[in-house]
């Protein structure tokens, strides 16, 4: 059995070498491109291949990777949203991701971030940077005191939920499809425009599908609280930049953390130093001290990147079998 991997990056190699030695009989091999349909044909005589990008996999791309026989295709990540799903019927492609890899990796970031922006570390650290160390006037506040909405109750959504249990704060949540156990503790608003009425803070953690996208728009952050504090760590589609920065400059939004962005593809994990920034909307956002903007590193943990590593190369091995793997992607 033969594995092809596409964009294998330097911090997954250790966690594919302790694959590859649990399964001798299996031959990998990789590159560190991306699948695209001129390096499809890297993949000729694999049974599968494993892939991780932000990149669109095309009809073109799907079709010149079926055209060296390989209709097995294993993502290392959870998105699923740049799959042209309809050639991929047409071609009968096999999918999978990895649904659940840290959720606590995702939570952790996003309730960071939120401390962060409570206790003004960005501003408090420019200044010790530069030898001032008098307190005034960057005051924080307590996250014990604060009423925080969390929209998406799933994995990444109730690890969040016990961090800020742990803090003190008041949680309120809304999901279209409630937990059970979450609902006993009566935690939840009956629609998503309490939430906002209610919340000092809100963060995010729902798929970037077309019924989420741009949550937070003008229309909602109008029936926020005065002073609301977003976090967005999730999908950058659920967002509309524009309103976020008109809500910034307004004061309608007191603070902003955002690890994730609508045209983060080309921009996101590049060097950009000493070069010309090509997105003035997110240059504006990063020199501002009540914002926090961080390059969709949320998932990027040791314990992250070895679920993702190892779970898709299994999925890709259960495909050669001629088996469906429980991560499979239905579609």
């Amino acid at each position: 059995m033969k594995i092809f991997a596409y964009s294998i990056r330097e911090d997954e190699k250790p966690a594919l070498k302790d694959w590859e030695q649990a399964h001798p009989d299996v031959e990998v091999a990789y590159t560190d491109e991306l699948l695209t349909p001129e390096t499809a044909a890297l993949a000729k005589g694999a049974d599968s291949v494993v892939v991780y990008q932000q990149l669109d996999y095309t009809k073109e791309t799907l079709e010149a990777l079926a055209a060296v026989g390989v209709t097995n295709l294993s993502l290392r990540n959870v998105g699923t949203d740049n799959i042209d799903f309809d050639a991929a019927k047409a071609l009968h492609f096999n999918i999978s991701n990895v649904p659940v890899y840290s959720p606590n990796a995702i939570a952790e970031h996003s309730m960071i971030q939120l401390s962060r922006l409570l206790r003004r570390t960005k501003p408090m650290d420019e200044k010790v940077a530069r030898h001032d160390l008098r307190w005034a006037p960057t005051i924080g506040r307590e996250m014990r005191m604060q009423t925080v909405g969390i929209i998406g109750t799933g994995h990444i959504g109730r690890v969040a939920i016990n961090i800020l249990k742990g803090f003190g704060a008041k949680v309120i949540a809304y999901d279209k499809y409630p937990n059970p156990e979450l609902q006993k503790e009566g935690i939840y608003v009956d629609n998503i425009d309490d939430l906002y009425a209610q919340a000092d803070a809100i963060s995010l953690y729902v798929p970037g599908v077309p019924e989420n996208y741009h949550l937070y728009n003008r229309e909602s952050i109008a029936k926020m609280k005065d002073g609301v504090i977003l976090v967005n760590v999730s999908r950058g589609n659920l967002m509309d930049i524009d309103a976020i920065i008109e809500g910034l400059d307004s004061g309608k939004i007191s603070d902003f953390a955002m690890d994730v962005y609508e045209h983060e593809v080309g921009l996101f994990n590049e060097d950009w130093e000493g070069k010309p920034f090509p997105d003035p909307k997110i240059a504006d956002l990063i020199a501002r001290d009540n914002v926090l903007v961080t390059p969709h590193i949320a998932f990027y943990t040791t314990k992250a990147v070895s679920e993702m590593v190892h779970q898709s190369f299994d999925a890709a091995v259960s495909f050669a079998k001629g088996e469906t793997p429980k991560i499979a992607v239905k579609y």
